[in-house]
């Protein structure tokens, strides 16, 4: 049976659950980094290299790409043992990133893809390496809460980032350049700090581990890791919910409703606050119930805000963003679930000596879904409101049905 023992939020036992001070400030530097540069990658293609829009979009995606690819050697690397080795090679392979990006001439799009490249293969490794870090140092329902904090930290580190260089663009590319150095730096800094932690599991051997994993209902032998099919296509439709306030409602409330851009940016705070604020509640909170459940719990807000989304726009012209921004509170509340179940569940089904894979296939399923989404988003929103909101409510039920079965 699975446990319904609620964890109690003891931020001492937290911040050495997350993986102890200095990485919790690593993380925090490593974020507000992330935050300077990654929102402003493709203006900064466009603005300082004088690249065209499709030539910097076409990049970036190269980059998104390779790091998935990547994957595969990260969970080997992870069974090995390494744990903040990892997360300090994923800083440190941004830097390789942003110090190219500095480096490319004028319209230099080949150059641009390398550094692409090397930011893709670090932002897509960081999670994984991350999640594996934690489920060394805490277990349990311990291990759940640090992995939200973990979240909210990164979050208010990227929303302050964001926040700065959005202050700052006002200098036009100069600014823009200068955000890059202070993104090498905060990676330096982050990497160094996460080294220092040393963090290391000693690798399990595959004969060592004969029990499966029967608290969440899930299996896996001893001999590989669990393939989790199901979970990780499930997966790819959830994640389409950490791109619906920056794409869909964007392109749904200016370009189609006509509204002021203001309430895009306003869903957008919120969302970000909301995350800051409530991830780790609702996360310990919902700790009495088995992760499995939880996950298929925020299957089924999702699904009831996307189809709240189909009536907000449905009604009175003037009334639209009012009633799509009450909405993504709803929103907003499934992916705080989600996001606070979904890795717990992956981590809890994962047999020790495999942990490094089986959170690589998950964050190559994640991965994969933020890399779909826009343009499934955006050809599913050319098609009209039902097919959009009825679309992904009809999917991440979908989703949510093979997660319970």
């Amino acid at each position: 049976m699975a446990s319904t023992t609620r964890t109690q939020i003891r931020p001492r036992a937290l911040l050495h659950a997350t993986g102890g001070p200095r990485y919790a400030v690593a993380l925090t530097v490593d974020a507000i980094g992330t935050g300077l540069l990654r929102p402003f990658l493709l203006l900064y293609g466009v603005m300082v290299l004088r690249l065209s829009a499709p030539e910097a979009g076409i990049a970036m995606t190269v980059g998104i790409v390779v790091g998935l690819l990547c994957m595969p050697a990260v969970g080997w690397w992870l069974d090995r043992g390494a744990r903040s080795t990892v997360v300090a090679a994923s800083m440190l392979v941004r830097v390789l990133g942003v110090v190219l990006l500095l480096a490319t001439p004028e319209g230099s799009a080949a150059l641009f893809t390398m550094a692409a490249l090397f930011l893709g293969v670090g932002n897509q490794t960081w999670p994984a390496a991350h999640a594996a870090l934690v489920a060394t140092v805490a277990h349990g329902r311990e291990r759940d809460a640090a992995l939200a904090a973990g979240r909210a930290l990164r979050n208010a580190g990227l929303g302050a980032g964001a926040l700065l260089a959005t202050v700052c663009l006002a200098g036009g590319t100069t600014a823009l350049r200068s955000l890059a150095v202070v993104t090498t730096l905060a990676y330096l800094v982050a990497a160094a700090l996460t080294w220092s932690v040393r963090v290391h599991a000693r690798p399990a051997s595959p004969a060592a581990v004969a029990v499966a994993v029967v608290a969440e209902g899930g299996g896996g032998g001893a001999e590989s890791a669990p393939r989790m099919g199901a979970l990780l296509a499930a997966n790819v439709i959830y994640a389409f919910c950490l791109n619906v306030p920056e794409i869909a409602l964007p392109l749904v409330l200016v370009t189609q409703m006509h509204a002021s851009p203001m309430w895009p940016a306003v869903i957008f705070v919120a969302n970000t606050v909301l995350v800051v604020t409530l991830q780790v509640p609702v996360t310990v909170l919902l700790s009495r119930f088995p992760r499995r459940s939880v996950l298929v719990v925020a299957g089924a807000v999702l699904t009831a805000s996307y189809l709240g989304f189909l009536a907000a726009v449905s009604i009175g012209h003037e009334w639209v963003a009012p009633a799509v921004a009450v909405v993504s509170v709803l929103c907003t509340f499934g992916e705080i679930i989600y996001a606070g179940s979904a890795t717990a569940l992956v981590t809890a089904l994962a047999p020790a000596h495999a942990l490094g894979r089986v959170l690589a296939r998950f964050q190559l399923s994640t991965g994969f879904g933020l890399a779909v989404s826009p343009a499934a988003l955006t050809v599913l929103a050319f098609h009209g409101p039902v097919a959009l909101w009825g679309g992904l409510a009809a999917g991440t039920l979908l989703a949510a049905c093979a997660v319970a079965a």
